[in-house]
């Protein structure tokens, strides 16, 4: 692979410097597909955006198979898969982006490392069953898992690119003689018959990567793909050096008859049963940065890297050290439909902006959690699906306020729903010049009017709540996707000149046109419905962070200070400001407080990173879920506090994928990708409970699931499977 500053007009050289509303700030790699951009969404989470070739974009076949290799990544969701957090196979320009998840490929480390540890071997091997088995049961069969898509992150190996996977659904087939996979890891029915490959193909290369880690090489041999073709489907395996207590089961993945390999979940079933031999420490040990350090940036292969063959596999702060761990509307309908809302909360850059309430909650215009109002009738929990199944519209979020329940999801621009029973008041249908594959941003509710977004994010519209008329609209295509909406003020940037736009959120009129210095496309966050605005923006290379205090009014900066290393607000109350700070893989590694009266900072660091992060503050504690599932909480109240009494708890929830938590009362909510919520105690840090799976029609979730909304005491919340429900926040432990 050419390095990343090679000069031209080729393929490698293209670097458009938007996809869709993402930012591309450098090149990770480039193949045959397309280029890999690294990017950042709102909240600072890196993520890996491969943009198609221009000329591939012209070809439809092409397309339909982008399509296909992004609705199969969309389907699968678990801890030792990368999530798919945005994408838009119509556009101009096919993408799609997924989270960064930094570390070598499995290829890789052989060829640098040699063969890995029996120990590590098994965890390996248990790691690739659980995420077979994620990928299986929405009905996708990845097809070509070899060593250079097994990425070895710190938690855990992960398994990429699902070019070439297919639905069991699908319309697309293998052509009559095209195989399609890399040789040493193909089945024998791959070779036999490719037009009927099932799981058990999966399970075969499963195998076979197994043996590559154990012994650098494949179990099938030659310099010829023709005499491998030839061994993998008439000859034994070569198996010398497996671990003696998983050689019978290595020996029945590679079984020749797919009838008679293991599923995924029997593989589980038996490595349990031998778990007291298991050294279960993570690749961590392997001391992967460290790997990769002296090793060109074009060789760092990201998830969404095209394949390639594998060949022969191939300022003074103080530091607390915690111990733990615009627009055409259309149709307004105007009776209840049978289908429904999932979750949205399509990452994206410059979306609808947070707004903190003075004790740090998010402010869903709501009474907060459980010990808030309460309602003169009893409530009855409700299930419904007003806007239309999880098949029809993908997923969608929903704000609270007037009394009511304001939803949003893809060909559905609003919908207002009563939250007494779901029952669909009104809903505004987008219209088709502004539909896409994006889902339109969260609405937010302030001063009387609704925001929301078309689906191509191309205008921002504000609308009666009542009666979902429209009051005003904005055009956004001139700001390239470049708008951050605070409630009552609307931020335009994207302009070469560096000036930013600031609309009233009321009234739709301009405010002030401003360069901010030292500011380029920062982030900025505001609190309630008063006081000054926060403009947040790091530094390219992460090192530095520079913070400023603006007046909404008139886009004055009042005070601006610059801090050491790369930092992401996530909240506060009075002049004080919450931060999350990361290292130079985004992980986020410790807790920042910053009063912004005086600049003067303490830092709570993590024992180690955490990747996808997503924080909350509740008074001065603040509370962090990371991808994989950990939960844990940071109190910043006293600086005295000693390392270990600064982490109050720390709870392992197995949620692989969550939503950014809910700070209500003395719980928090947080909804995961199979359509659940779950309920833990703030104060404790105790599981209180959680509603069942709904996962029903659609079998798996499509992108990170938004927050529920936590009101009037009672929980809202959207689902893969397409409705939107409401269970009593009083009594989690009955859900």
């Amino acid at each position: 692979m050419p390095p990343s500053g090679r000069p031209g007009n080729g393929p490698e050289a293209e670097r458009p410097e938007y996809a869709g509303q993402y930012r591309l700030e450098s090149r990770l790699g480039a193949g045959g597909m397309g280029v890999v951009h690294l990017s950042r969404s709102t909240s600072g989470m890196r993520l890996a955006v491969k943009v198609v070739h221009e000329e591939l974009a012209a070809d439809p076949e092409f397309r339909a198979r982008f399509r296909q290799e992004v609705g199969a990544a969309r389907r699968v969701s678990g801890a030792f898969t990368a999530p798919v957090v945005d994408a838009d196979p119509d556009a101009e320009r096919p993408w799609m982006a997924t989270l960064y998840i930094p570390g070598p490929t499995l290829a890789q480390f052989v060829k640098r490392n040699g063969s890995v540890a029996p120990a590590q071997v098994r965890y390996l091997m248990a790691g690739l069953a659980e995420a077979l088995r994620d990928i299986h049961r929405v009905d996708v069969v990845h097809r070509d898992l070899k060593p250079s898509n097994v990425l070895l992150a710190a938690d855990g190996p992960k398994v990429i690119d699902f070019g070439i996977s297919r639905p069991s659904d699908s319309d697309l087939r293998t052509e009559t003689g095209k195989l399609i996979g890399t040789p040493p890891f193909m089945a024998p029915e791959q070779f036999r018959n490719p037009r009927s490959v099932g799981p058990a193909a999966d399970v075969f290369a499963m195998a076979s990567v197994l043996v590559h880690a154990a012994t650098g090489r494949s179990p099938f041999t030659s310099d010829s793909p023709y005499i491998v073709a030839y061994q993998v489907v008439h000859e034994e395996p070569q198996l010398e050096g497996i671990p003696s207590d998983l050689r019978p089961l290595i020996e029945r993945c590679l079984a020749k008859d797919p009838d008679d390999r293991p599923t995924p979940d029997a593989l589980m079933a038996e490595l349990r049963e031998i778990s007291a031999s298991y050294d279960t420490q993570t690749f961590s040990s392997f001391d992967l940065e460290g790997l990769m350090a002296d090793r060109p940036a074009s060789t760092h292969r990201h998830p969404l890297q095209d394949r390639v063959p594998d060949g022969s596999a191939a300022s003074g702060s103080q530091d607390v050290a915690t111990t733990g761990t615009g627009l055409r509307r259309g149709k307004r309908w105007r009776v209840p439909a049978a289908a429904a809302v999932t979750a949205l909360a399509a990452v994206g850059a410059f979306t609808a902006l947070a707004r903190f309430g003075p004790s740090g909650q998010a402010d869903t215009g709501g009474s907060g959690g459980h010990r808030g109002g309460t309602s003169a009738a009893v409530f009855t929990p409700w299930s419904a699906a007003p806007l239309g199944d999880g098949r029809t519209g993908g997923m969608a979020a929903c704000t609270y306020g007037a009394q009511a329940l304001y939803c949003t999801r893809q060909g559905v621009e609003a919908a207002r729903l009563d939250p007494a029973d779901g029952t669909l008041r009104w809903a505004v249908a987008t219209s088709g010049d502004h539909g896409g594959d994006i889902a339109p941003s969260r609405p937010v509710l302030y001063g009387g009017v609704l925001h929301v977004t078309t689906g191509d994010r191309t205008r921002l519209e504000a609308l009666d709540p009542a009666t979902g008329d429209k009051r005003w609209s904005l055009e956004l295509s001139s700001y390239k996707g470049d708008f951050q909406d605070t409630g009552r003020t609307v931020l335009l940037g994207g302009r070469n000149d560096g000036v930013l736009t600031a609309v009233d959120g009321v009234t739709g009129k301009e405010r002030w046109q401003r360069s901010l210095s030292g500011h380029t496309h920062p982030r900025f966050f505001g609190y309630a419905d008063s006081g000054p605005l926060y403009a947040v923006e790091s530094t390219g290379d992460g090192r530095h962070t520079l913070v400023s205090v603006v007046d909404p009014a008139d886009g004055t900066v009042r005070r601006q200070r610059q801090f050491e290393g790369q930092l992401a607000p996530v909240g506060g109350t009075g002049t004080v400001l919450f931060l999350t700070s990361m290292d130079d893989y985004s992980r986020t590694d410790g807790v920042v407080r910053m009063d912004t009266a005086d600049w003067s900072v303490r830092r709570f660091r993590l024992t180690g990173p955490l990747d996808a992060a997503q924080a909350v503050v509740r008074n001065d504690t603040v509370y962090v879920l990371a991808y994989g599932g950990a939960l844990l909480a940071v109190d910043t109240s006293r600086p005295d506090r000693s390392a270990q009494q600064a982490q109050l708890w720390r709870l392992e929830t197995a949620v692989s994928w969550g939503s950014l938590p809910v700070a209500a009362g003395d719980r928090l909510y947080f909804s995961s990708a199979d359509g659940r919520v779950l309920a833990v105690d703030a104060e404790r840090g105790a599981f209180l409970g959680q509603t069942e799976p709904r996962l029903d029609t659609v079998k798996g979730n499509t992108e990170a699931p938004p927050s529920p909304v936590v009101a009037d005491s009672k929980v809202f919340a959207t689902a893969p499977d397409g409705t939107v429900f409401a269970v009593d926040a009083k009594d989690p432990s009955r859900w």
